[in-house]
């Protein structure tokens, strides 16, 4: 088994691999690991609320322009008196918000991960999705990674592959999670 295998290691990164070199000099125990459990759930707490805030502004994006179309008499207020309430009573007006909603969200996150490998609660917490194959990270694993979490459910087999620390998503992806060195957390290093 390779060395980059035992510990986690993905070598594609010059950051990552400058950085374990270094701190291969200094002990084992500072090498780059599998993120384990607890850092994830920290850093999808910080994700959620992120992601919250997205999709909040993008309710707003289309709530706003909907209620002057409705108020200025461009869209039909269907014996409604008041946008909202027809808003509220509309399926369709809901389903075209919750998925407009729903795009931005899983843009966020696709975006943050193809663009730099981390999202921003995963930045905080030095954690970087890597590939455990020699195949592009493309948004279809991208995606699959996004859909195979379900929800955040999938992080709990962490729990229970403690040899690997593999969550469901990273398993289907095949992806793996490492918990970065400082040094290697440095966007300008990459």
């Amino acid at each position: 088994m390779s060395k980059h295998r035992k510990t986690g290691y993905r070598p594609d990164n010059k950051a990552v691999e400058n950085a374990h070199k270094s701190t291969s000099q200094q002990g084992s125990d500072s090498l780059i690991h599998r993120a384990g459990f607890f850092r994830r759930l920290l850093a999808m707490v910080y994700d959620t609320l992120v992601a919250t805030a997205v999709g909040m502004c993008a309710a707003m994006v289309m709530i706003v322009p909907l209620v002057v179309l409705l108020k200025n008499g461009v869209l039909d207020l269907q014996g409604y008196s008041e946008p909202a309430d027809l808003i509220q009573a509309s399926t369709g007006y809901k389903l075209l918000i919750q998925g407009w909603v729903g795009l931005w969200v899983i843009g966020f996150f696709l975006w943050f991960w193809k663009r730099g490998g981390q999202t921003l609660g995963m930045r905080a917490w030095r954690l970087r999705i890597y590939s455990t194959v020699d195949e592009p990270m493309t948004w279809t694993r991208l995606l699959i990674r996004l859909l195979a979490s379900l929800g955040g459910l999938g992080t709990l087999l962490v729990l229970f592959d403690i040899k690997h620390k593999q969550s469901l998503q990273d398993r289907l992806a095949k992806t793996e999670v490492l918990k970065l060195t400082k040094e290697a957390n440095n966007h300008r290093s990459w």
